[in-house]
């Protein structure tokens, strides 16, 4: 039988991107985000207006979406409910962000100069994808959101994960870190708590012993 809750939240699943953005000083910036999907060499972004990441891509047209695995969880939740905008709106306040300009130090990672982009890598991801900003879209549905549509300029991938003589990553080799309703997935588990539910209050009740 199927009901009608009148879901708030549509996040069935999608991986975890950390995406590194230039700030209008020339530093870093880096968020985690998870409504992401690619097809061919494009990828569809939608991020949210009051973000400073946001903001960096309108200005500076470009970004790196960095895939960490299901094991850099940690790093991942150090960073959220981090912003890296001076001025925290009162609504983001409430949930409980904080302005944070050193968000790599913070995550305890390191950065990687890209090669086709001026914002940098992440050294610990195992997937680096350096992207140009191609188009921009208001979203239609009157959240304050925008759409960014990206070219993936070049790939980075650890050797590892590439399967030997050909051009394809190892689906078995590789775990990404995926989003569910904002609690972290790896493998199909639970893989360690997350600030980020806590924050919007979502009402979870997870197993302590699968975390």
């Amino acid at each position: 039988m199927h009901v009608v809750p009148g879901l708030k939240v549509l996040y069935f699943g999608t991986p975890v991107v950390l995406i590194s953005s230039r700030n209008e000083d020339g530093t870093a910036n880096l968020a985690p985000m998870s409504s992401a999907w690619w097809l061919n060499q494009s990828g569809v972004l939608g991020l949210g207006n009051s973000g400073q990441t946001t903001a960096n891509l309108l200005r500076e047209r470009e970004c790196v979406l960095n895939l960490p695995s299901s094991s850099m969880v940690d790093a991942v939740d150090r960073l959220a409910l981090t912003t890296g905008k001076s001025v925290v709106s009162d609504h983001k306040r409430q949930q409980g962000y904080r302005y944070e300009p050193n968000k790599f130090s913070v995550a305890g990672l390191t950065e990687q100069p890209s090669e086709l982009v001026a914002p940098p890598r992440v050294a610990e991801c195992p997937i680096q994808l350096e992207c140009k900003v191609i188009a921009v879209h208001p979203f239609a549905s009157g959240s304050n959101a925008t759409v960014f549509e990206v070219n993936v300029l070049r790939a980075h991938v650890e050797q590892s994960l590439v399967i030997p003589g050909t051009h394809h990553v190892d689906p078995l080799g590789w775990d990404p870190l995926i989003m569910k309703f904002c609690e972290f997935f790896g493998g199909g588990d639970n893989v360690h708590p997350s600030r980020l539910a806590e924050g919007w209050t979502m009402p979870h009740r997870l197993d302590p012993a699968a975390v």
